[in-house]
């Protein structure tokens, strides 16, 4: 569990607590799929998954879910892994099948996040090469603002 809110995994990945009005959206989410996500999150009284985060812009790269279901229980912060996004290669980016598009550029992405002209949902599929490390982060820590280091 991460008490402090920040967790070092080897030398590359860090789990830090970002508040939720810095984060930016660059897809819809499904209503349905956010429904059941709050109902695990209430029932697991945690998050166990932190979100991938573009650390220049705050665009949301994997967690648009976790983020809704963060602004219905009226979190002030959120689990993140923090990446330079346009310049990291360890973040690959692909799309879902069947999503309409064959391909996607990441400059793309941070385009829609910062103009509010969102994809549809499961466009985009990310994945950083160190994998997200498995968290369990309280509500109860999540109601508190975030402390910027």
């Amino acid at each position: 569990m991460i008490a402090s809110g920040v967790r070092h995994i080897g030398n590359q990945v860090k789990v830090e607590l970002v508040p939720v009005e810095t984060l930016l959206p660059h897809e819809q989410v499904e209503e349905h799929r956010v429904d059941n996500l709050e109902k695990m999150t209430l029932r697991w009284k945690a998050y166990t998954k932190p979100l991938l985060v573009d650390h220049k812009t705050g665009t949301i790269l994997d967690g648009h879910h976790r983020t809704s279901v963060a602004h219905r229980l009226e979190l002030l912060c959120l689990p993140c892994v923090r990446v330079d996004y346009l310049e990291d290669d360890r973040v690959a980016l692909t799309v879902w099948p069947r999503c309409g598009r064959d391909s996607l550029e990441k400059e793309e992405v941070v385009e829609a996040a910062l103009s509010g002209e969102l994809f549809p949902p499961k466009t985009s599929r990310h994945f950083l090469s160190d994998h997200l490390p498995p968290i369990s982060i309280p509500l109860s820590r999540l109601l508190q603002p975030a402390i910027e280091n």
